[in-house]
């Protein structure tokens, strides 16, 4: 089995950029494999796709060198066997609101004696070209579980969240926590900050590593010198309609910014 070279570096404290990938195709994940990402987050929850783009895509992260994470629309036995069968080296979790679910997830994701995943002898362990005994101790080693907390029941639960010890790290949800909070998309709102430094805190308390959506070069300085060190830089779709727009806009002025 690959060895996770995401929770490796997570380990050493090195800083890791990532992004979520919702555009269904692997050429995607080349582009940003080749801009020397750590990891992608390829998005099964709002993006409009199937588990064979999935694991396409997983197979040119694999090529690039990078870590494939998958966020999992829910926490549902079969979808994650699917994603982690098709060789995702782990989950993001989003709207983790309780300790029963990730017990759940848990018990989906681990073979025994963790949990009760279901066997198989798939592609991840290669398919059973070298001990399935020894596969199974691996990959428990190898998968990452990333909960993400974006509710005000989240947070109000996070402590519990957070005590599992097969959390690899918590990712914050500030765009679904504002609206949870009244204030959708307003994620900069005084409340929205306060529950994402209680989740910090707590992350701290569990000894939890903490994640970050950057979202402005400020907010990325800022949380730098709180000592995090995983960030993912937003999505696929909105970094290159950024940078198209950006181009087009570079070349306007040019024409006095009538064209």
């Amino acid at each position: 089995m690959r060895k996770n070279k995401l929770k490796e570096k997570i380990k050493r404290n090195e800083p890791v950029y990532g992004l979520f990938v919702s555009i269904p195709h692997p050429i995607v994940i080349e582009l940003i494999g080749y801009a020397e990402y750590d990891f992608v987050i390829i998005d099964y929850e709002h993006a409009s796709t199937n588990m064979e783009t999935i694991e396409d895509m997983i197979r040119a992260a694999e090529l690039l060198d990078i870590t494939p994470l998958v966020r999992i629309s829910q926490v549902d036995r079969n979808e994650i066997l699917k994603v982690l069968d098709s060789g995702a080296q782990g989950i993001v979790i989003p709207h983790v609101e309780s300790k029963e679910q990730l017990e759940n997830a848990v018990s989906y994701s681990y073979y025994h004696p963790i949990g009760m995943r279901s066997l198989n002898s798939g592609r991840p362990g290669a398919f059973a070209k070298y001990s399935l005994t020894d596969y199974i101790k691996e990959a428990n080693e190898e998968v990452m579980i990333v909960p993400m907390i974006e509710s005000a029941a989240g947070v109000a639960e996070c402590e519990s969240i957070l005590s599992m010890p097969q959390v690899s790290f918590v990712l914050e949800g500030a765009a679904d926590l504002s609206q949870s909070l009244g204030v959708p998309w307003d994620t900069d709102h005084s409340e929205v900050q306060r529950c994402l430094e209680q989740v910090y805190e707590t992350s701290k308390r569990c000894d939890v590593p903490y994640a970050i959506v950057s979202r402005s070069v400020a907010q990325h300085a800022k949380w730098v010198e709180r000592g995090v060190h995983i960030f993912v830089l937003g999505d696929d779709r909105n970094t290159a309609f950024r940078a198209y727009r950006a181009k087009r806009e570079d070349y306007r002025q040019v024409m006095g910014g009538s064209q």
